[in-house]
């Protein structure tokens, strides 16, 4: 990030101030593509993709130097199943069964990838049919698992990645995926968890993509205020399950072609269909243009579960703190641990104007490099999200006295770096 693009985005959220996160976008009829790696810049997507919150896909340009696009693929553009098996075999890897819905999503098992790819074949062979179901290899943690030394290199687009930054930092998980289907296979409706932003890249293969903006998911409610599993089931015609549908403008679809990328915005629901044999790289991560959004999210997640147990709360001791063990079991973060992610990734960043502004002082997600100015934009989001955490009722009731530094001695020294880099 330059100073340029920090001082757009800077005057971008200082007009967002008081603002609930956006959950409406420029009435959209398409996706952008972007066709030249050598004509676009940070920049040009900082500011006309993250900032607003919008999707596009960029060409099979930007990944043509892969090493997974050469070595995953067969000469015909298909999976190597031969290489994979090789080098991956006995990974044992999570697997979902597309044609069993289990709540708005599908029960999982595991086995080693040489099972997987076992099926796999006898599904192609099977004219894409098997009697054990359509099975869908999904959120394989290849980086955490083994070594993902050239498999693919991190677009810059993406380098700031707080998730897995902070999963790093502690040694313990990652938020980078690796799917893998037959033509068939597809993942629910659903937005990203914690409302982050995502990327996914067809190594081989092709993905339909159905996206809706911010806020239209909620025309698609059925009548007893459910989500729908499939947009694409003809049950969403009926509007005596779906009363408000006729509020919901059509989804934005995007085809996806082998080596094409797909930035999927904070908060956008969508729907994918692997439209062919199709392997993919996918990453969720959150920064600084969505951390509002995530905690909002998080806020939202919380009330929703102290309303599912309002009936215990004057009969159950330390209610508040069950609330925030069952927030954590359901949606893998409760507001302590929303407290130590922004405190990792904040002395992280005071680290480095500490250390005198010199670019390139302190790394980010997987050994990407954070200039100054990246680092002054990041404290300044901080500061704004820590000051709303401090003051929520609930997480004043949250037991800090072991945290160091304290909340509220942490949020002292953003402001003062704010106020220090906002004077340069």
């Amino acid at each position: 990030m330059d100073r340029e693009a920090r001082v757009f985005a800077e005057s971008h959220f200082r007009g967002l101030e008081g603002c609930l996160p956006r959950r409406v976008c420029p009435k959209l009829d398409r996706v952008d593509f972007i066709e030249k790696p050598d004509s676009f810049s940070y920049a040009d997507f900082f500011k006309g993709y993250l900032l607003p919150n919008l999707p596009c896909v960029f060409s099979s340009a930007f990944t043509e130097g892969w090493g997974s696009r050469r070595l995953w693929v067969t000469p015909s553009g298909k999976p190597n199943f031969d290489y994979l098996l090789q080098n991956y075999g006995d990974v044992v890897v999570p697997v979902a069964n597309c044609g069993v819905r289990e709540y708005n999503s599908n029960p999982k098992e595991h086995m080693p990838l040489r099972d997987y790819i076992s099926y796999w074949k006898e599904y192609i062979q099977g004219n894409y049919s098997s009697s054990r179901g359509c099975l869908y290899l999904k959120d394989w943690h290849l980086c955490r698992d083994s070594s993902a030394e050239g498999v693919f290199t991190l677009p810059i687009y993406f380098s700031s990645d707080w998730l897995n930054e902070y999963w790093d930092a502690l040694d313990v998980d990652d938020y980078r995926f690796i799917y893998m289907g037959p033509t068939g296979t597809w993942s629910p409706f659903h937005a990203d968890i914690f409302r982050s932003f995502s990327w996914s890249v067809n190594i081989c293969g092709r993905k339909k993509w159905f996206f809706f903006p911010p806020g239209q998911e909620e025309a698609l409610r059925d009548c007893h205020g459910s989500l729908p599993y499939d947009v694409t089931s003809p049950t969403l015609l009926d509007s005596r399950l779906h009363p408000m549908r006729d509020h919901c403008s059509p989804p934005l679809e995007v085809t996806q072609e082998a080596g094409e990328m797909v930035f999927v915005p904070s908060g956008w629901h969508h729907q994918v269909h692997n439209l062919e044999d199709t392997i993919s790289i996918n990453h969720n991560w959150v920064n600084g243009c969505n951390l509002a959004n995530m905690w909002h999210f998080l806020q939202q997640e919380l009330c929703a579960v102290q309303q599912e147990i309002i009936d215990w709360r004057d009969s159950m001791p330390d209610w508040h703190h069950h609330c925030q063990v069952i927030m954590k079991s359901c949606s893998g973060i409760n507001f302590e641990e929303f407290y130590h992610f922004l405190k990792v990734v904040a002395e992280r960043r005071l680290l480095l104007l500490a250390k005198g502004m010199g670019p390139g002082k302190v790394e980010g997600s997987k050994g990407t490099r954070l200039g100054p100015e990246q680092a002054a934009f990041d404290i300044g989001r901080i500061a704004e999200v820590l000051e709303s955490v401090v003051a929520h009722p609930d997480f004043q009731r949250v037991d800090t006295s072991a945290f160091s530094p304290r909340p509220e001695e942490l949020l002292q020294q953003l402001e003062e770096a704010v106020a220090a880099t906002t004077s340069l």
